[in-house]
This record gives C-alpha cells, sequence and structure tokens, in this order.
C-alpha cells in the first residue's frame, strides 16, 4: 500500500552510492532497483518499497481544503519536480512498524533532496523538521491521522467526525454521529485514544462493550452494520468517505454518545484563574527546596520530579495559552530543563517526550511520584521539609 509521497525540487534521483551510505548499517538492507532509482528497504521484519517517478501526471490534488499543512510546506510541495512514492505491507503484530520504517526512509532521503512529505492516508504535509521530530519523540497519533467534523443532518447535534489514516497501520477509520460543537474537543481526545490503541494493535474487540480510560462503556461496529439505523443522514453525505469505518455507539447500538464523551469535556474545561495563581504561588514556595531535592536525588532512587509550566500554542492562527507538565532532567541559571510528558492538545507544536526549558519563574505546579504513583500533599511536604534551612 503506497502510504507515503516525498515531493522533491531536484528532477533526478539522489545519488545510489551516497543513498548505500547512509542506509549502510547491521539493521537494514537496502536492495537498489534494476533502474538504479528506486530501492527496497528489509528491517525487523518490514518492507518498504521506494520508487521515484517525474511530473505530476496521476498524482492527486493536493487542496489546501483537503490536506492540512503550513504555507512553507505548499510552497514547496508547487515547486516539485520529482516524487518518492513509499510503500509498506500495513498491519502484522506490531502495525506501527512499517509505519516508521517508511518515515525513517524518507528521513534519510531527506539528506540528500530537499522538498514536503505527503501522508496520502491522513491528508498531511509534513516539513523535514516535523519528519525528524515524528520519528525522534514519543508516538503521538496526531501526526498520523486527520480527524474531518462534517454537518450531516439538522438540528442540535448534527456533526459527523470521522478519521483519515488509520489504513497504513492496517486499521479502519473511526467514525461517530450525531455530535455538537461543543463535544468536537471532547470527540477529539476520544478518537485519538482509540485510534492510538488501534495503531498498537490493541483496539477493542468488534461488537463487544468496553470501556473508556474514564470508565465509560462503548461497542465498535463495521460502519456497514451501524450506518444501518442512522436517521436522518442523507447518503450523499459519504461520497468521497466510502472506505469501511468503525463506528463508535452505545452499548445497546445506538447513536447516542453524549454520556460517553462527558469525562472527556471536563478535561477542556478552564482552570479558574485564581486557582492557578494560588497553586503558583504554592509552587513557587516551596520551588527552591523541590530542586534542592532533585539535585540531590541517587542514582536508584524511585523518585520523579515534574513541574508546570504555560506555553504558548497557535491552532488556526489563534494563541492558546496550555499549562503543561514536564519531568525534571536538570537546571541551567534559572531555568529547568525536561522532557514534555503529554503533548500540547490543540496542536503538536509541543510534542510529548520534546526536551524543553522553561524560567523558574514561570512553574505554576509541581509533583514528585515514587515508583509511579503521586505523593499526596502530606508526603511531599515531608520530603521537602528535609531540605529547609533549620
Amino acid at each position: 500500500m503506497e502510504v507515503y509521497l516525498l515531493a522533491t525540487e531536484q528532477e533526478g534521483p539522489a545519488p545510489l552510492d551516497a543513498l548505500r551510505a547512509s542506509f549502510a548499517n547491521d539493521e537494514v538492507e537496502f536492495t537498489p532497483d534494476a533502474d538504479g532509482e528506486g530501492f527496497t528497504l528489509r528491517a525487523d521484519g518490514s518492507e518498504v518499497l521506494v520508487r521515484l517517478t517525474r511530473g505530476s501526471e496521476g498524482l492527486p490534488r493536493f487542496r489546501k481544503e483537503v490536506f492540512s499543512g503550513s504555507p512553507e510546506a505548499f510552497e514547496r510541495l508547487g515547486r516539485a519536480k520529482a516524487y518518492y512514492h513509499l510503500s509498506v505491507e500495513p498491519g502484522g503484530a506490531q502495525p506501527t512498524l512499517p509505519v516508521f520504517e517508511a518515515l525513517w526512509a524518507v528521513r534519510t532521503l531527506l539528506e540528500h533532496v530537499q522538498g514536503v512529505l505527503v501522508d496520502l492516508t491522513a491528508f498531511k504535509l509534513h516539513e523535514p523538521d516535523d519528519v525528524a521530530e515524528i520519528t525522534e519523540l514519543d508516538f503521538d497519533i496526531r501526526d498520523h491521522v486527520h480527524l474531518h467534523a462534517v454537518e450531516a443532518t439538522e438540528g442540535d447535534t448534527p456533526l459527523w467526525v470521522h478519521s483519515h489514516g488509520m489504513e497504513k497501520f492496517g486499521a479502519r477509520d473511526l467514525e461517530i454521529f450525531h455530535l455538537a460543537e461543543k463535544d468536537l474537543l471532547a470527540a477529539e481526545s476520544f478518537l485519538h485514544e482509540l485510534c492510538t490503541d488501534l495503531a498498537f494493535g490493541q483496539g477493542p474487540a468488534l461488537r463487544t462493550q468496553v470501556g473508556t480510560s474514564e470508565g465509560q462503556v462503548f461497542t465498535l461496529v463495521p460502519s456497514e452494520e451501524a450506518r444501518a439505523n442512522l436517521l436522518g443522514v442523507p447518503l450523499d453525505t459519504f461520497e468521497g468517505h466510502e472506505g469501511l469505518f468503525l463506528t463508535v455507539v452505545s452499548p445497546l447500538g445506538r447513536h447516542n454518545t453524549s454520556q460517553l464523551l462527558a469525562p472527556y469535556r471536563e478535561r477542556f474545561e478552564k482552570e479558574p484563574e485564581e486557582q492557578t495563581q494560588a497553586m503558583r504561588r504554592e509552587a513557587q514556595l516551596v520551588l527552591p527546596s523541590f530542586l534542592a531535592r532533585f539535585q540531590r536525588k541517587g542514582l536508584m532512587e524511585p523518585l520523579t520530579f515534574l513541574v508546570r509550566a504555560p506555553f504558548d500554542t497557535h491552532p488556526e492562527g489563534n494563541t492558546v495559552t496550555e499549562n503543561l507538565w514536564l519531568e525534571v532532567m536538570g537546571r541551567d541559571e534559572g531555568s529547568v530543563v525536561g522532557k514534555l510528558v503529554d503533548g500540547a492538545v490543540h496542536t503538536t507544536e509541543w510534542r510529548k517526550g520534546a526536551h524543553v526549558e522553561v524560567a523558574e519563574t514561570q512553574v505554576n505546579a509541581l509533583a514528585i511520584s515514587r515508583e509511579g504513583r503521586a505523593l499526596d500533599e502530606r508526603e511531599l511536604r515531608e520530603l521537602l521539609n528535609a531540605e529547609r534551612p533549620m
């Protein structure tokens, strides 16, 4: 299955000898095609087929209303003269493995050519820096799928939300019906969570009641069955979406998911400003002893030190401030250096696992966990009071 397209600005292929040297290691088998332009990579039981074409004839139309990407990415795409087509066998015991082998192939190609990556299944454009981050940082399903909201009916809950991009993991895309505008962020969070499970081959069994991470119950049903009792949705709604989906329904098979999404809505409720300020004052008060305890943590001590700070993201051109947690890795002249525990909610500007640096004055909450369990307030104070001067 063709999953990626690397659009390059040079007419000819990357030098074969240079590619052979770049892919040369004990874990990858590099086999050039007879024409000297394409090649095959084999690694970890997966296979990536790469072929080169020139000119845009036969390619899909890369319309901005369909494909997501930065203006710079679309400019690069417009300058493309040749295209590397990357194909894999989706699925398998580790469905993410073929996808990441293809992405590593792209990253290596980008060492020799200039271009932009097109995810043909998720309708996304990725610039070279994006490819590097996706391959280096923790897995984030948002880099691999695109959620699409369509007004399918009339009334208070007209939206049909569905994913694109799961095909490259050997799975069907997901869909959910009868949502309101206020449900979109909650539905996005829920669907991303479910898509992640499917991408790792750990999705729930079909037609079986399963629980979310929040304890709510739902059922996954093949779309050709679930849509049979879908009322008020014109058939032409699905034009251009003829593929098979998995539909999220209630345990009784109904398209009513309001209760299912209730806990996810709570994630997006804005923290009261007075609460944020109170937490910041408390965090700043104990931060010196917190950092002192971190600096004398033993190598074998099962303690994890976490701080929270504000980060700006820019969904749809707007600026939104999100409070993100990072695991403390060190200090640097009045700053805390760490690794993000979770990525930003609204965009992938701040990805999970990214190394960041924040001013100590920006820290507005802190926590310590021991062997994965967060210390309660009493335990935290007892631990930090030992660092206070007598």
